[in-house]
């Protein structure tokens, strides 16, 4: 029985490299045969972070069933995850988020959740000296995945501890974080190619708040411009990707990395309102601009209200 390690919908670079850490961990180290799969397409960095380290694009999936053995990172979001997952069994968590519930196990497992920056620093500690005979690819991968979470460290997610790991990974690797995170975010900012709708939906995650469900979206770039040009087709696209999505309204954050700000969509009264109540702004357009606000899961989740 091989074990499938995947993360969370929608996979960004820590979820896409993450399983494929802890898959080559099972296998070359426990004796336990694992692969990593995705739950959909990688965004654009996590695509460009598989081809840098000449990766392979593990297979993607639509669900899983009974007879799947399960290992989850990333996430512990029963929304964020197959929907057939309380049928599988799931034999372990890693994770570096707020604790959601509603997984469901066959039996005790192993769950590891840990206030860091990037479920790959978790991994890292996790697997103490065997990551030593881990090869440069999934050292890289690892690298890559906190750089990209940290926003090279500029998040204020980020402890001394996931730096740390990051800056002996680099000297090992014989790697410039300054450029491989400036090429790493250059591929994120490379948003050309996607619909509306898609760039809704890249980074995005399901909250209630004040009891309104919403899609809370977050698209981080050196390169605001070009996501703040399409302001209006945005705007008019979160109709339908609410309503398709079951939701009562999708919030679109839009970070500038180098300025570390967001600036955040306003196309209704109640965006408005809630922008104002949260972050204790006045709103006068359809933009509004959050000066220091960088992470979802620390400054803006933790904010909202109505």
């Amino acid at each position: 029985m091989t074990t499938l390690v995947f993360g969370h919908i929608s996979p960004d670079t820590d979820s896409t490299g993450s399983p494929l850490i802890w898959a080559w961990y099972l296998s070359e180290i426990k004796g336990t045969p694992a692969r990593a799969v995705l739950l959909g397409e990688p965004n654009t960095e996590a695509a460009f972070m598989l081809k840098y380290w000449d990766l392979t694009k593990p297979e993607i999936i639509a669900d899983v069933t009974a007879a799947d053995t399960c290992v989850i990172v990333d996430t512990n979001n029963p929304a964020e995850l197959p929907p057939s997952i309380n049928e599988a069994n799931v034999v372990g968590i890693i994770d570096h988020h707020l604790l959601v519930g509603g997984i469901k196990t066959k039996s005790p497992i192993d769950i590891t959740i840990r206030p860091l920056a990037c479920t790959a620093t978790i991994l890292h500690d996790l697997m103490g000296d065997a990551l030593a005979r881990a090869p440069r690819n999934i050292k890289g991968a690892m690298l890559s995945c906190i750089l990209s979470d940290t926003l090279q460290f500029r998040s204020p997610t980020t402890t001394a501890h996931d730096r740390a790991v990051a800056e002996k990974l680099a000297v090992e690797l014989g790697i410039s974080i300054p450029e491989l995170a400036a090429a790493l975010f250059a591929a994120k900012s490379d948003v050309s190619a996607f619909t509306d709708a898609e760039l809704l939906r890249m980074d995005s995650k399901e909250y209630n708040v004040a009891g309104k469900d919403l899609r809370i979206s977050v698209l981080e770039t050196t390169a605001p411009k070009v996501v703040l040009d399409r302001k209006d087709s945005l705007m008019a696209a979160m109709v339908d990707v609410a309503a398709e999505d079951g939701a009562d309204q999708v919030l679109l954050f839009v970070v500038d990395i180098l300025n570390e700000e967001a600036t955040l969509l306003v196309p209704n009264d109640l965006v408005k309102q809630m922008a104002e109540a949260s972050f204790g702004v006045k709103v006068t357009g359809n933009t509004v601009v959050l000066p220091g606000v960088m992470s979802r899961k620390k400054q803006i989740i933790p904010a909202l209200k109505l």
